[in-house]
């Protein structure tokens, strides 16, 4: 019977591998620590409810204990893409920005985008030059630049 379990772990173990290199995505490479301790555990001759209990306890472990260093260093030569990418750029109001009436266009790199105000008081007058800030759904969250003009 431990043989049939030895084996399960093992087909797991090489499932959650082989998804964790066809995606890369961070996601399965926990579940097959876990599954590694549950094989051993299999191995030694443990109850199937150990082998389960610890398969998850050390997933979870795992997950939460390394998961965010591993995220920091395989993510930092991330390029950000499409829209992301426009934070912290400038834009020029094309027209007016009010939250209250849900109006707003800026231009950035030559395309236009539908704004919001961060700040829900302040209207921004066409011709402005804004920082984008975040993005919301379809739409640009902007605030007023402090550090560029229209001529700069």
């Amino acid at each position: 019977m431990n043989e049939t379990y030895v084996m399960m772990w093992i087909v797991i173990l090489v499932v959650l591998v082989l998804v964790e290199l066809l995606t890369m995505g961070l996601t399965t490479i926990w579940f097959a620590g876990g599954s590694l301790v549950a094989c051993i555990l299999a191995l030694v001759g443990a109850p199937l409810w150990a082998q389960i209990i610890a398969a998850l306890v050390v997933s979870i472990i795992l997950l939460l204990t390394t998961r965010p260093i591993a995220v920091k260093y395989f993510n930092k030569d991330r390029v950000r893409t499409n829209a992301e990418s426009l934070i912290g750029h400038i834009a020029i109001v094309m027209s007016e920005i009010d939250n209250l009436q849900n109006i707003g266009l800026v231009n950035v790199g030559g395309q236009e985008w539908s704004a919001k105000s961060s700040d829900d008081e302040v209207k921004i007058p066409a011709g402005t030059v804004v920082e984008i800030l975040s993005i919301s759904g379809v739409k640009l969250i902007v605030r007023p630049s402090v550090d560029h003009s229209i001529n700069s």
